[in-house]
């Protein structure tokens, strides 16, 4: 099965909800947000490494960050960086890595993840993307890993399920439901047939392709037509011409809310999105205090419960400070309340509206 099996590593989103450490030309898959000693992308592809063959996994990203993958991940061979010329979403990034592979293996098997999630128990992600890649191989099936909510969180997708499982530990999928609000994320945890959607993916190529050309016709119809340049050295310039044309749209929207095979395993693998400040400082060693400091000149008293990135050489000495994001680079000082974090897009918003690109 092995041979088969393919893995796509979705690195071109920007993480401005991790401003201002996180920027245009050099966003959070490429940090190491946790002083783990290595990136998010690098942990990433580490551990798909484990137990997919390094040739056949395959970083979809933005041109402009293929020369930072290539200095992360120099194990990685170079055409299995795939370059997007502009930011469409998930539904033509993961198009244009499914119907390459389908060119060069029409059988692949293929996981698609995003660069940037922390998994905390890796002998347990790998088991459950093992029983995806078996039920896959074997039935026309589309597989999304859920994760079994711990609390009502509204910064998460949700996904309810059948009650019966259809195969061990696999379920057909009844409603997706965008972030919902603190009293239904309640309602849903108690409900026990909800998980959060985790946007890691499993299919055949050749049943996504199949769910693209039902749904997503223009898209597929693109795709479709240019396919065989994309295994030559037409490739840059086919999707060149492609993207453009691509309706700017995300695979749940686009395919997973539509379809009828579409299939969830729950799964506990000590997952976090790190989408925000705030699930940072979930997974960051915290000192007596329940401080989260990452760096190694900061000083505090009477503080408690902050999170504090700092990697310059600065000092920085905190009093009086509860539950805050304090956050240093060389050119901007972020300070702001933890119960605000879902507001830095609009604050990064507003930088450009009076700052232009400058800080961004």
């Amino acid at each position: 099965m092995n041979e088969n099996i393919y893995v796509a590593i979705m690195a071109g989103g920007i993480g401005s909800r991790f401003w201002p450490v996180s920027r245009l030309d050099y966003p959070k898959q490429f940090l190491d947000l946790l002083n783990l000693g290595k990136t998010l992308i690098q942990s990433t592809f580490d551990r798909f490494a484990s137990f997919v063959p390094k040739e056949n996994i395959y970083i979809v990203t933005s041109l402009q960050y293929k020369e930072i993958v290539q200095k992360q991940l120099p194990q990685l061979p170079p055409e299995n960086i795939l370059c997007e010329p502009s930011r469409k979403n998930t539904a033509p990034c993961i198009a244009y890595v499914s119907y390459k592979l389908n060119v060069l293996n029409p059988k692949s098997n293929l996981i698609c993840a995003p660069a940037d999630h922390l998994i905390l128990n890796e002998t347990s992600f790998r088991k459950v993307c093992i029983e995806a890649l078996e039920f896959t191989e074997k039935n026309n099936a589309l597989i999304t890993l859920g994760i079994k909510p711990i609390t009502p969180n509204t910064g998460y997708g949700y996904i309810q399920h059948e009650q019966y499982a259809v195969s061990d530990n696999v379920f057909k999928v009844k409603t997706f439901t965008e972030k919902p609000d603190i009293e239904l994320a309640k309602q849903f945890l108690i409900s026990g047939d909800f998980l959060w959607n985790a946007g890691i993916f499993v299919w055949r190529t050749e049943s996504i392709i199949a769910a693209f050309e039902k749904y997503l016709p223009e898209i597929h119809e693109l795709f479709e037509n240019a396919k065989k340049d994309l295994v030559n050295e037409k490739e840059s310039i086919a999707i060149d011409l492609i993207y453009p044309q691509c309706v700017n749209i995300s695979i749940d929207y686009g395919i997973l809310e539509k379809a009828n095979n579409v299939y969830v395993i729950p799964s506990a693998f000590g997952w976090s999105d790190l989408g925000t400040w705030g699930s940072a400082y979930e997974n960051i060693e915290k000192d007596y205090m329940e401080n989260a400091v990452a760096g190694d000149n900061v000083i505090l008293f009477d503080s408690t419960k902050n999170i504090i990135h700092s990697h310059n050489d600065k000092l920085i000495l905190l009093q009086g400070l509860d539950d805050f994001i304090v956050v240093n680079t060389n050119d901007v000082l972020l300070i702001c309340k933890k119960e605000k974090e879902q507001h830095i897009k609009e604050y990064v918003a507003e930088v450009k509206r009076n700052k232009g690109e400058k800080f961004l």
